[in-house]
C-alpha cells in the first residue's frame, strides 16, 4: 500500500509516495518552496499542489514544525504565527479533498528510524534527536511514541538552553570544529542520559552525515547511532503514522 508523505519545513515542502510494507519511497521527492508568509491556507494549497503532482487521492501524512495536539497546531517555528490554534487536520483535509493527518516533524522522522532505520524494532527507551537550526526530539519506549517532546529546550547545568549551546546553527555561528562541537554535544547528551536513562540515542539531521567527525568526543554509557534514512525520514514517517 502506498501513502503520500509530506515533510513541511521552513524553506521547502517535500512529498513522495511511500510503500508502507518496505518503508521506502516509490517516487522521487517533489519539492515546492514554502510559501511566504507560511499561513495555514497557503501551506494547505501547497499540500494540494503536491497531491495533484502525483495525481493522488487518498490519505496524506504530514510532518509539521510545531507541537501538534489532536491535529491542532500549538506553536509556530519557521511558519506564520497565524498557524497557532489552527486545526490543521480539518483545514488541510478541506483544501485537498483528502484525509490529512498532521504530526510533529521530529516525531515522524524518529518513528521512521525506529521502524525502518538501523535501529528497526528496537525495544526499550530510545531518544531520537535531529540536529539542525535547533534540536528536535522524539521519545520512544518499545516502539511507542511519546509525542511533542521538546528536549532541545532543556536547561543544562550551565544554565543554557540545549539548542542554544549545541545546535548545528551554533556550530556554524561560532565556527567550531567538529571535535569542539562534539565535546559540547557530549555534555548535552550526558545531561539527557542523566534525566531519562535511555538505552539508545539516534542522531538525525545534518549532523548525522558527519557522525564520524565528532563521535570520538562522545563519552556515554548509552549507545549512540547516526540516523540511516537522513532527509527521507520525515516523508517516510509521516506516511507511516497516518
Amino acid at each position: 500500500m502506498e501513502i503520500l508523505g509530506i515533510d513541511i519545513g521552513g524553506s521547502g515542502i517535500k512529498g513522495a509516495l511511500v510503500d508502507l510494507e518496505t518503508g521506502t519511497m516509490t517516487t522521487d521527492r517533489h519539492r515546492i518552496p514554502t510559501p511566504q508568509p507560511a499561513t495555514p491556507q497557503a501551506i494547505g494549497k501547497t499540500i494540494k499542489e503536491i497531491a495533484q503532482h502525483f495525481k493522488y487521492q487518498g490519505r496524506i501524512g504530514c510532518g509539521f514544525p510545531a507541537v501538534i495536539q489532536q491535529g491542532v497546531i500549538k506553536t509556530a517555528t519557521n511558519i506564520d504565527n497565524s498557524c497557532i490554534d489552527t486545526n490543521a487536520n480539518l483545514l488541510f483535509s478541506e483544501i485537498t479533498g483528502c484525509e490529512v493527518k498532521v504530526f510533529n516533524d521530529a516525531d515522524v522522522a524518529g518513528y521512521a528510524e525506529l521502524k525502518f532505520g538501523k535501529s528497526k524494532n528496537f525495544k526499550g527507551m530510545a531518544i531520537f534527536l535531529t540536529i539542525g537550526t535547533g534540536i528536535g526530539s522524539a521519545l520512544f519506549y518499545d516502539g511507542t511514541m511519546m509525542p511533542n517532546t521538546e528536549l532541545g529546550h532543556v536547561f543544562l547545568e550551565n544554565g543554557m538552553v540545549g539548542e542554544k549551546f549545541t545546535s548545528d546553527a551554533v556550530r556554524k555561528k561560532e565556527d567550531l570544529s567538529w571535535k569542539e562541537w562534539g565535546r559540547r554535544f557530549n555534555k548535552y547528551l550526558q545531561y539527557l542520559e542523566f534525566l531519562f536513562n535511555p538505552e539508545l540515542f539516534i542522531i538525525g539531521g545534518g549532523a548525522s552525515k558527519k557522525f564520524e567527525k565528532f563521535s570520538g568526543e562522545l563519552d556515554l554509557k548509552t549507545p549512540v547511532e547516526p540516523a540511516q534514512l537522513l532527509n527521507q525520514a520525515g516523508i517516510i514517517g509521516a506516511a507511516l503514522l497516518v
